[in-house]
């Protein structure tokens, strides 16, 4: 998908599967939608032609907690036919199986999605590299979306959050452990509170450190290929600068 995009030159991408199951007529209803002021329109397989246990019932699952998490509501992630602006795409980067939620990426730039349903025929070609074996992908997947979504730039919030827990956890363990051998007379070797406060703590500092590592290369990341923390649409009143 990352390659197929790098290689188009048109103003629209319309990525679509090759096993005929998507048809190609579909492309025209897409781009009308584009037409409406859409920047992506994703296909939606309202009359899917799969089984109904290994794909159709995970399919609908995973649509929902991506919905969710992501904050785009749609059908169906996994429809390849859907229809993209280039300039939804020029910030947009793929790494591992995210091309699912190229939706997603383009919305935080600040574009328009929307669906429409497209045509799903029976498979006649090929075999299916999807299944329940993928479940444990998506939920990967979901987990850096979230994170992406919600800490991209600040990380130290949610590595000082599991810090935070850890120091806790650390204190409540040695204050109980020192309660123990003041009132009930119970050596420090009889309970594994000790060790806990000291592994809690250790783990506590671990995670603050990998917070602050993490903010260092996010500031990296941004400032030394002057990338923007921000999204911005379209500017109006303002002077072209020289």
């Amino acid at each position: 998908m990352a390659a197929g995009i790098d290689a188009a030159h048109g103003d629209v991408l319309i990525p679509m599967d090759a096993d005929l199951q998507n048809d190609p007529a579909d492309i025209i209803r897409l781009l009308d939608k584009l037409d409406e002021g859409y920047d992506v329109v994703s296909g939606w397989r309202k009359n899917r032609q799969d089984k109904l246990i290994t794909r159709k019932i995970p399919s609908m699952i995973a649509n929902r907690l991506i919905s969710w998490i992501g904050g785009v509501p749609l059908h169906d992630y996994g429809c390849s036919l859907k229809a993209y602006r280039r300039e939804a795409l020029q910030d947009v980067r793929l790494y591992g199986e995210m091309h699912r939620f190229i939706p997603i990426y383009a919305s935080w730039a600040g574009a328009r999605v929307s669906e429409i349903p497209v045509e799903h025929h029976p498979r006649t070609m090929g075999k299916s590299k999807y299944g329940l074996s993928r479940t444990l992908k998506v939920v990967f997947d979901l987990m850096t979306i979230k994170f992406m979504a919600s800490y991209q730039t600040k990380p130290i919030y949610v590595f000082g959050s599991f810090g935070m827990v850890a120091f806790f956890v650390s204190v409540v363990a040695g204050l109980y452990a020192i309660f123990m051998k003041l009132f009930h007379k119970a050596d420090f070797v009889q309970t594994p509170l000790p060790i806990l406060a000291i592994v809690m703590f250790a783990v506590g500092i671990q995670f603050l450190l990998m917070g602050l590592l993490a903010e260092m290369l996010v500031r990296t990341y941004h400032e030394s290929q002057q990338k923007s923390i921000y999204a911005v649409r379209e500017k109006i009143g303002f002077r072209e600068q020289c």
